[in-house]
Protein backbone atom coordinates (compact mmCIF):
# COMPACT_ATOMS: atom_id res chain seq x y z
CA UNK A 1 0.00 0.00 0.00
CA UNK A 2 1.31 3.45 -0.90
CA UNK A 3 0.66 6.12 1.75
CA UNK A 4 0.35 9.84 0.96
CA UNK A 5 2.50 10.58 4.00
CA UNK A 6 5.82 9.24 5.18
CA UNK A 7 7.01 8.79 8.76
CA UNK A 8 10.76 8.99 9.26
CA UNK A 9 12.95 8.82 12.33
CA UNK A 10 16.56 10.00 12.15
CA UNK A 11 18.93 8.72 14.85
CA UNK A 12 22.48 9.91 15.49
CA UNK A 13 24.73 7.00 14.54
CA UNK A 14 27.30 7.32 17.34
CA UNK A 15 24.88 6.46 20.18
CA UNK A 16 24.89 3.29 22.24
CA UNK A 17 22.36 0.71 21.06
CA UNK A 18 20.13 1.21 24.12
CA UNK A 19 20.12 4.96 23.45
CA UNK A 20 19.12 4.47 19.80
CA UNK A 21 16.23 2.23 20.79
CA UNK A 22 15.13 4.63 23.53
CA UNK A 23 15.23 7.63 21.20
CA UNK A 24 13.35 5.80 18.43
CA UNK A 25 10.64 4.76 20.90
CA UNK A 26 10.16 8.27 22.28
CA UNK A 27 10.10 9.82 18.81
CA UNK A 28 7.57 7.29 17.47
CA UNK A 29 5.41 8.12 20.48
CA UNK A 30 5.61 11.79 19.50
CA UNK A 31 4.31 10.98 16.03
CA UNK A 32 1.50 8.84 17.45
CA UNK A 33 0.48 11.54 19.92
CA UNK A 34 0.51 14.30 17.31
CA UNK A 35 -1.14 12.38 14.46
CA UNK A 36 -3.82 10.10 15.94
CA UNK A 37 -5.12 9.47 12.43
CA UNK A 38 -2.02 7.35 11.75
CA UNK A 39 -3.00 4.84 14.45
CA UNK A 40 -4.55 1.60 13.24
CA UNK A 41 -7.13 -0.53 15.00
CA UNK A 42 -6.59 -2.89 17.91
CA UNK A 43 -5.14 -6.31 17.17
CA UNK A 44 -6.71 -9.60 18.12
CA UNK A 45 -5.22 -13.07 17.81
CA UNK A 46 -7.05 -16.24 16.85
CA UNK A 47 -7.77 -16.98 20.53
CA UNK A 48 -9.62 -13.69 20.97
CA UNK A 49 -6.85 -12.02 23.00
CA UNK A 50 -6.82 -8.29 22.28
CA UNK A 51 -3.66 -6.19 21.85
CA UNK A 52 -2.95 -2.48 21.60
CA UNK A 53 -3.05 -0.49 18.36
CA UNK A 54 0.10 0.36 16.45
CA UNK A 55 1.01 3.08 14.01
CA UNK A 56 -0.60 1.86 10.80
CA UNK A 57 2.17 2.69 8.33
CA UNK A 58 5.89 1.93 8.08
CA UNK A 59 8.36 4.09 9.99
CA UNK A 60 11.62 4.54 8.08
CA UNK A 61 14.74 4.80 10.25
CA UNK A 62 17.68 6.87 9.00
CA UNK A 63 21.14 7.42 10.46
CA UNK A 64 22.93 10.74 10.65
CA UNK A 65 25.69 12.62 12.43
CA UNK A 66 25.05 15.78 14.45
CA UNK A 67 25.40 18.28 11.58
CA UNK A 68 23.08 16.23 9.34
CA UNK A 69 20.48 16.12 12.12
CA UNK A 70 20.69 19.90 12.48
CA UNK A 71 20.35 20.32 8.71
CA UNK A 72 17.27 18.04 8.69
CA UNK A 73 15.74 20.07 11.53
CA UNK A 74 16.24 23.34 9.64
CA UNK A 75 14.89 21.84 6.42
CA UNK A 76 11.79 20.57 8.25
CA UNK A 77 11.09 23.93 9.87
CA UNK A 78 11.64 25.76 6.57
CA UNK A 79 8.88 23.56 5.09
CA UNK A 80 6.52 24.13 8.02
CA UNK A 81 6.95 20.56 9.26
CA UNK A 82 7.00 20.37 13.04
CA UNK A 83 9.29 17.51 14.12
CA UNK A 84 9.57 15.56 17.33
CA UNK A 85 13.08 15.86 18.73
CA UNK A 86 15.34 14.24 21.29
CA UNK A 87 18.49 15.91 22.60
CA UNK A 88 21.48 14.44 24.37
CA UNK A 89 20.58 16.37 27.53
CA UNK A 90 17.34 14.40 27.77
CA UNK A 91 19.34 11.24 28.63
CA UNK A 92 20.16 12.90 31.98
CA UNK A 93 16.54 13.52 33.03
CA UNK A 94 14.00 11.21 34.61
CA UNK A 95 10.62 12.61 33.51
CA UNK A 96 8.77 14.48 30.79
CA UNK A 97 8.70 17.91 32.47
CA UNK A 98 12.48 17.78 32.96
CA UNK A 99 12.92 16.83 29.29
CA UNK A 100 10.99 19.91 28.21
CA UNK A 101 13.07 22.08 30.59
CA UNK A 102 16.42 20.94 29.18
CA UNK A 103 15.24 21.60 25.62
CA UNK A 104 13.88 25.05 26.53
CA UNK A 105 17.23 25.98 28.13
CA UNK A 106 19.07 25.79 24.78
CA UNK A 107 18.61 27.92 21.65
CA UNK A 108 17.81 25.91 18.51
CA UNK A 109 21.22 26.40 16.87
CA UNK A 110 22.92 24.87 19.90
CA UNK A 111 20.63 21.88 20.48
CA UNK A 112 22.70 18.70 20.77
CA UNK A 113 20.33 16.58 18.68
CA UNK A 114 20.36 12.80 18.85
CA UNK A 115 17.10 12.18 17.03
CA UNK A 116 14.23 13.65 15.01
CA UNK A 117 10.92 12.26 13.79
CA UNK A 118 8.74 13.74 11.10
CA UNK A 119 5.48 12.92 9.35
CA UNK A 120 4.56 14.80 6.23
CA UNK A 121 3.77 14.32 2.56
CA UNK A 122 6.16 11.81 1.02
CA UNK A 123 7.91 14.29 -1.29
CA UNK A 124 8.37 16.79 1.54
CA UNK A 125 9.98 14.16 3.79
CA UNK A 126 12.26 13.13 0.91
CA UNK A 127 13.44 16.75 0.51
CA UNK A 128 14.00 17.17 4.25
CA UNK A 129 16.08 13.98 4.46
CA UNK A 130 17.85 14.32 1.11
CA UNK A 131 21.29 12.73 1.34
CA UNK A 132 20.58 10.60 4.41
CA UNK A 133 20.80 6.81 4.32
CA UNK A 134 18.82 4.19 6.19
CA UNK A 135 20.31 3.38 9.59
CA UNK A 136 22.51 0.28 9.57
Amino acid sequence: MQFDTKIAVVIRTDLEVWQKLNVASFLAGGIAASFPECIGGNYEDGSGTRYLSLIGQPILIYGADGPALSRALERALARNVQPALYTEDMFKTTHDAANREVVKAVVRSELNLVGLAIRAERKVVDKILDGLKFHT
